[in-house]
């Protein structure tokens, strides 16, 4: 696991999934709040995977230029951006637009009447 990592599991959870995760959570909220694409959310999330991989560097002696260790860091966070994006899009829509959609689930909503498609 440190091989592939480049540093500890506890470095892996604390790091980049509690700091770094709430980085991703606020930014995919904010990219959605805004009405950009999810795209931009995955773009600035590149970013901070970057940033992840110099502090584990910095802080941790961790590997800077291990590529299985940045692609396993961003992927995680690219998962918690998009679903915080898809909770703030479907929020959005549901208190903006309330006469037109109701929440279906977590990551979805629906057109209010009879016919009621799923987004």
């Amino acid at each position: 696991m440190v091989a592939l990592l480049g540093t500890s599991p506890g470095v892996f959870i604390g790091l980049t999934l509690g700091v770094m995760g709430f980085g991703a959570y606020m930014t995919g909220q904010a990219v959605a709040v805004t009405w950009k694409p999810a795209w931009q959310a995955v773009l600035y999330t590149l970013l901070i995977g970057l940033a992840d991989r110099f502090l584990t560097f910095a802080l941790f002696d961790g590997r800077l230029l291990l590529v299985s260790g940045y692609l396993i860091d961003t992927a995680a966070l690219i998962v918690i951006a998009l679903v915080s994006y898809r909770i703030a899009r479907v929020r959005t829509m549901v208190s903006q637009y309330p006469w037109l959609y109701e929440r279906s689930g977590p990551f979805g909503w629906r057109n209010r009447g009879p016919e009621g498609g799923a987004q």
